[in-house]
């Protein structure tokens, strides 16, 4: 079995057929960049292609066959933007049903927050990438609003009501 990228997946000694379909599982990363504490921006990514292309949102994508989650996070973010070496931690969850127009997929969100800014180079599936202020976001594709406002959450502390009342 090969995965999406045409590596060699490694192959179980017994393969499992489910009479239930599953979802799809993908990573979203929420990479901060905090000079100040008043001063808090995030990178995105601007879609290059369907869905949503065109549209704003977190570095992420598929988790590949036997890739783990972390790896999966860490490839993301390098093939889009060029960040390399940041140490990232899974801060939640997200799977509604409807969260992606190509099917069922459960996300696992994870964050990171950066003293020193790095530079940045969209590429692989990103047409750009950018540092957009926290309070001041692009339309955003996906769930990524919600995403941002529990990442913001664990990062910050910052309460529902104050994620709320800014741009997100």
């Amino acid at each position: 079995m090969k995965n999406r990228r045409g590596k060699q997946a490694s192959q179980s000694k017994k393969e499992y057929c489910y009479e239930h379909p599953r979802p799809a599982v993908t990573v979203d990363i929420a990479l901060f960049y905090c000079p100040t504490k008043e001063s808090k921006q995030i990178l995105l990514i601007k879609r290059a292609s369907e869905p949503f292309k065109g549209q704003w949102a977190l570095p992420g994508g598929f988790v590949d066959v036997d890739e783990s989650l972390e790896k999966a996070a860490a490839r993301e973010l390098e093939e889009e933007t060029g960040i390399r070496r940041v140490s990232l931690e899974q801060f939640g969850a997200f799977g509604d049903p409807g969260r992606d127009p190509r099917g069922h997929t459960v996300s696992v969100g994870f964050i990171a927050c950066l003293k020193k800014c790095p530079e940045v180079k969209a590429a692989d599936d990103a047409e750009d990438a950018r540092w957009h202020p926290v309070t001041r976001l692009p339309k955003l594709a996906f769930d990524h609003k919600k995403l941002i406002r529990a990442a913001r959450r664990n990062a910050f502390g910052e309460s529902r009501a104050r994620t709320k009342k800014s741009s997100l």
